[in-house]
């Protein structure tokens, strides 16, 4: 197949397209190239199924493609923060733009939504029909309400069009590829350790999230925008839960030096408790996470290495 991607450029868009043109297809990688990186796709630039095209998902575009992931959006706190109202209409014109050329040539077309959509969850482990505790207006909602619009785009596109969808929401992911200052708390631990300096956590420690490994989330994608059963939305995620403080000690641990754990305010809206209730995927496309949590993080560790050294 022919399959574009948005995002491809990203951290979860460049090992999507390592993994489609290892399975034989062509991938157009359209990026703007604001949290992408030309690095990721460096080693594809010469493949002939591989096609990059700098472009941002705000304007229209026009392929002739069989299948479309969605994946263009910053989505650490710090990058979608830096410029609120571009995220939104990142993540609303970029999913009009993907559905109108979903209808257009009748292509498959996949959101990648986020965990985001719960917001500060009142159920615990989130299932797909929770529909969330989510502050409008706060100074994550152009992330959240965003995603969350995008998702209504996508059913209405499907129910009034009959467009072809998949919505999946993804939960924490990590490993190599992550930009190294982005925010997110895996890669921020993993900095701080590799440079001698101390962890920061935010708040007591306590707060939960689930990490899944990059590799893991990927086949997610696959296995889901290939099966006919479902449209979603579907969790994706690991259920394996941490405190913030247990991702700290293993990360010191792996890493060695020596840094300490030192605590500090927690941001606003910040979720408590993040896990993912899996059952749908492991149901409908058999899918679990197979990497644990220290292999993962010893190979993402050995990621940073080679950019910090």
């Amino acid at each position: 197949m022919r399959i574009l991607i948005t995002g491809g450029a990203g951290f979860l868009g460049s090992h999507l397209c390592d993994r489609l043109i290892t399975d034989g297809h062509e991938v157009v990688c359209l990026d703007n190239l604001f949290t992408g990186r030309k690095e990721n796709i460096t080693h594809l630039l010469q493949h002939p199924r591989f096609e990059f095209v700098r472009h941002d998902v705000v304007d229209p575009f026009k392929f002739e493609v069989d299948q479309i992931y969605n994946l263009a959006c910053p989505a650490s706190p710090p990058h979608y923060q830096y410029n609120p109202i571009k995220t939104t209409k990142t993540s609303v014109m970029g999913a009009i733009n993907c559905l109108g050329l979903a209808k257009r040539v009748k292509a498959r077309v996949f959101q990648a939504s986020t965990s985001e959509v719960y917001g500060d969850p009142a159920m615990h482990p989130q299932r797909e029909e929770y529909w969330g505790h989510v502050n409008p207006i706060g100074r994550r909602s152009c992330y959240d309400e965003g995603k969350r619009c995008a998702e209504t785009l996508f059913f209405d596109y499907h129910r009034e069009n009959k467009v072809d969808i998949r919505v999946i929401r993804i939960f924490n992911t990590y490993g190599p590829r992550m930009l190294a200052h982005d925010g997110r708390v895996v890669s921020n631990f993993i900095v701080q350790a590799l440079k001698g300096e101390d962890l920061t956590i935010y708040g007591d420690g306590t707060q939960t999230r689930s990490f899944c490994f990059v590799d893991d989330l990927i086949e997610g994608f696959v296995r889901f925008m290939n099966q006919t059963e479902i449209v979603g939305p579907m969790n994706c995620g690991n259920p394996g839960e941490f405190t913030m403080l247990q991702l700290a000690e293993l990360t010191l641990k792996l890493v060695g030096g020596k840094g300490k754990i030192v605590f500090k305010p927690l941001p606003s809206d910040d979720p408590k408790q993040r896990q993912p209730d899996i059952s749908l995927a492991r149901r409908v496309i058999k899918w679990e996470p197979q990497v644990p949590l220290e292999e993962g993080l010893g190979r993402t560790i050995a990621y940073f290495r080679k950019q910090i050294s």
